[in-house]
């Protein structure tokens, strides 16, 4: 195989975005075991006494992950930031006014590889979230798993991350006042399987614990669809049906984690790697749903608004696909 290496002279803020967005993958995939080897590894030397007082501190901390985390301003704003939302480049855009004395269930699709868009937009300041819907507070939801991982729940805390449970999705919901916006990745691990570039399937068509939990919580709907957000990696063909995706299948269900075998681009060569492309994602924000509170909701209205959860997505898939090289006679396809 030929390998396609990176020109020697590149100008040094495309050398900065590359870095920025291997710190992030980094990050992602190996950044939680890093911090447990380490936990663990420093029992063993002279610097036991830090996990010795880090799991004392752990112990107290418990249930800040459940209780809206912990966010830091100054990691969320880090200029970092800005240069991975260039490498793609990633955007944010809005079509419609959030009250901000609302709260709201912002539904994410579709989930891709890595989540990207979602991250970019909802954990951090570079596209510009609080100037777009003044008054909000975001939360991305992320598998409670990774809040088992010492250090690195601290970290994941900072930049507004709190668990997918129902119970810490919840939370920020309770709040009074408004103002608070929990993002939830629907379609979850198991999507990512189905992130293949040119693909638009979204699992939606059974999912309706966050409809349940919006109506429960009076929280209004807003359907996501982030454009070009499978298209920043290529994914080993595990079509539904082969052995490879029976095997992942069955791993996501015993491990809550979903294993894609993705592949991209490198650092210094554009021919394999881990590295995503450089390919744009346009998060595009839908108009919101209006959704009383209504604390025990027959199976008959829970359907009814999942459905115009479905139909306004599609809605919005329609409206804006034609601005991101989307083929007119595509559509999203709901599994």
């Amino acid at each position: 195989m030929k390998i396609d290496f990176a020109p020697f002279q590149i100008p040094v803020h495309r050398r900065l975005q590359t870095a920025a967005v291997l710190q992030w993958v980094f990050s992602f995939i190996g950044l939680a075991p890093t911090c447990i080897f380490l936990f663990f590894y420093l029992l063993f030397t002279r610097f036991w006494l830090i996990s010795v007082l880090y799991a004392v501190w752990w112990f107290y901390d418990y249930d800040t992950p459940s209780r809206g985390g912990r966010r830091v301003p100054f990691l969320r704003d880090l200029k970092l930031w800005d240069y991975m939302r260039d490498y793609f480049p990633i955007k944010l855009v809005k079509t419609a006014d959030l009250d901000p004395k609302q709260n709201y269930v912002l539904g994410f699709h579709p989930h891709g590889v890595l989540v990207a868009g979602a991250f970019t937009n909802f954990c951090t300041s570079a596209t510009g979230f609080s100037q777009l819907f003044p008054g909000l507070t975001s939360y991305l939801l992320m598998l409670p798993l990774w809040f088992r991982a010492p250090f690195f729940r601290d970290y994941i805390m900072c930049a507004g991350l709190i668990p997918s449970d129902k119970e810490s999705a919840s939370y920020p919901l309770c709040k009074k006042g408004g103002g608070n916006a929990v993002v939830i990745a629907v379609g979850g691990a198991l999507e990512a399987l189905d992130a293949h570039p040119g693909t638009y399937n979204v699992i939606l068509a059974e999912k309706k614990g966050f409809i349940k939990m919006a109506m429960e919580r009076g929280a209004h709907l807003v359907p996501i669809f982030s454009f070009g957000e499978n298209e920043v990696f290529d994914q080993v063909g595990n079509q539904r049906g082969t052995w490879l995706r029976w095997t992942q299948e069955r791993l996501q269900r015993i491990m809550g984690i979903a294993l894609p075998l993705f592949h991209a681009r490198g650092v210094f060569q554009y021919s394999f790697g881990l590295m995503p492309y450089r390919k744009p994602i346009a998060t595009v924000v839908g108009r919101p749903i209006r959704v009383e509170r209504n604390q025990k909701p027959t199976a008959e209205e829970l359907d009814a608004l999942h459905q115009l959860y479905m139909d306004e997505l599609s809605n919005l898939f329609e409206e804006h696909k034609g601005n991101y090289g989307v083929d007119k006679d595509t559509h999203l396809n709901f599994v």
